[in-house]
């Protein structure tokens, strides 16, 4: 018995660690070991790792994070001010389609959003 909850003490310990891992990991950089912080830091131009810049980062989420995600890490200012840097390192056509659209009109239309 004594055996039994030792193991099963080891099993939750590996579950707790690699469901934690999980969580606090974006899932659009799975393929890379990094944690929101670094990753957030590699985007805000406060941290490089080799190649893992803030280009890097910010063509990682245009790639693949949710719109609502992006404008709320990158926003709307620093999103129209850095796309050119940024298009030709995103790989899908629509998005590329999308955020051309957007910040050809956000200035035209919405100029208040890019204050501040």
């Amino acid at each position: 018995m004594k055996r039994q909850g030792s193991v099963i003490r080891i099993v939750s310990s590996v579950y707790n660690r690699m469901h934690m891992d999980i969580t606090q990991r974006y899932p659009y950089v799975w393929d890379y070991d990094l944690d929101e912080t670094q990753f957030r830091e590699i985007l805000e131009g406060r941290r490089a790792m080799g190649r893992l810049d803030r280009d890097w980062a910010a063509c990682r989420l245009l790639d693949y994070a949710p719109y609502e995600e992006i404008i709320r890490l990158i926003g709307f200012k620093q999103l129209v001010e850095n796309w050119h840097r940024w298009r030709p390192g995103v790989r899908s056509k629509s998005r590329v389609r999308g955020f051309d659209f957007l910040v050809s009109w956000l200035p035209i239309k919405h100029p208040e959003v890019l204050d501040g």
